[in-house]
């Protein structure tokens, strides 16, 4: 009986930290998308970028992880690496793809990395896929597809244009490869550790993009409004981080990743609250496809 305690509240744990990097990442997206309206996208993601590593580090400190530097091993350390080169891709096609289109459009897409991660999971970490993650798999899809072929405005069209959806594709293929690499590398590490060390190559990655194409230019055009909602995006991205790699560290990455995804509920009551982005009917039935079909692979 004590073992069967034990073990239901070290789920509950890995759970509670799920549902908390869901929320963080739910803010993510409004206050980027609010503070990159001004500046250019890979720009924004090396400032934010800046502001996460602080704020990861910090958590490293305050909990003695640092301790455990001279303790991990190549393996760990490799794919911590390679999950950061794939989380530093994912950010500056999600960010580039926030600038191009809506909120509730780019979401979708982005969050359909579940089943990618899913189908990844069950390849590589041998992780079951059973009759109800594969319903659950089905209707994401089917979601996705209703929410981004929504009946569009002239100006929608427009921007569609411009390759909001290859950027936000791209987007969820490298977040896929990111919890799959994290899942691996993070197995002996402290998990806030384990999102500092990724934090800081997604900076240099980031910075190395900025320098290449001059954007660092731009610095002086940022005004004060923008600089506080990409303070505040990266202070939430933090949070959504340490919460995630600590849930995926104790937790299966096939059930992990589904709750973190929720966050697309929060995200599009904030667009539509904060930017006035209304889903139509079409877009509302994707939606719920796509809660319902991340609840399927919860059960």
């Amino acid at each position: 009986m004590i073992g069967i305690a034990a073990r239901k509240k070290k789920i509950s744990v890995w759970l509670f930290y799920a549902c908390g990097s869901a929320v963080f990442a739910g803010l993510t997206a409004i206050l980027a998308k609010c503070g990159i309206r001004k500046v250019n996208s890979n720009l924004a993601t090396a400032l934010r970028t800046g502001v996460v590593l602080i704020f990861a580090w910090l958590i490293v400190f305050i909990t003695d992880a640092q301790s455990g530097l001279g303790t991990i091993n190549m393996k760990s350390l490799l794919f911590l690496i390679l999950s950061g080169l794939s989380t530093g891709v994912s950010w500056l096609c999600y960010f580039r793809a926030l600038q191009l289109g809506d909120i509730d459009r780019v979401t979708p897409v982005d969050k359909s990395s579940t089943v990618l991660t899913i189908l990844l999971a069950f390849i590589l970490l041998r992780e079951p896929v059973d009759l109800w993650k594969g319903a659950g798999i089905l209707l994401i899809g089917i979601g996705t597809f209703l929410m981004i072929r929504r009946k569009e405005s002239p100006s929608e069209e427009k921007i569609a244009g411009r390759g909001w959806l290859f950027y936000a594709m791209l987007s969820a293929l490298f977040a896929s490869l990111t919890s799959i690499l994290g899942k691996i590398g993070v197995q002996g590490v402290d998990s806030n550790l384990a999102t500092a060390i990724r934090t800081g190559v997604v900076l240099v990655m980031a910075w190395i993009v900025v320098c290449i194409t001059g954007e660092q230019k731009g610095l002086p055009q940022i005004d004060g409004k923008s600089w506080l909602f990409l303070i505040l995006s990266g202070a939430a991205t933090g949070g959504s981080w340490l919460c995630y790699y600590r849930a995926l560290q104790d937790g299966p990455a096939s059930v992990v990743v589904p709750v973190d995804k929720l966050s697309i509920l929060l995200t599009v009551a904030f667009s539509r609250v904060f930017l006035g982005e209304r889903l139509d009917r079409r877009g509302a039935i994707g939606l719920g496809l796509i809660v319902v079909g991340t609840l399927a692979l919860l059960v």
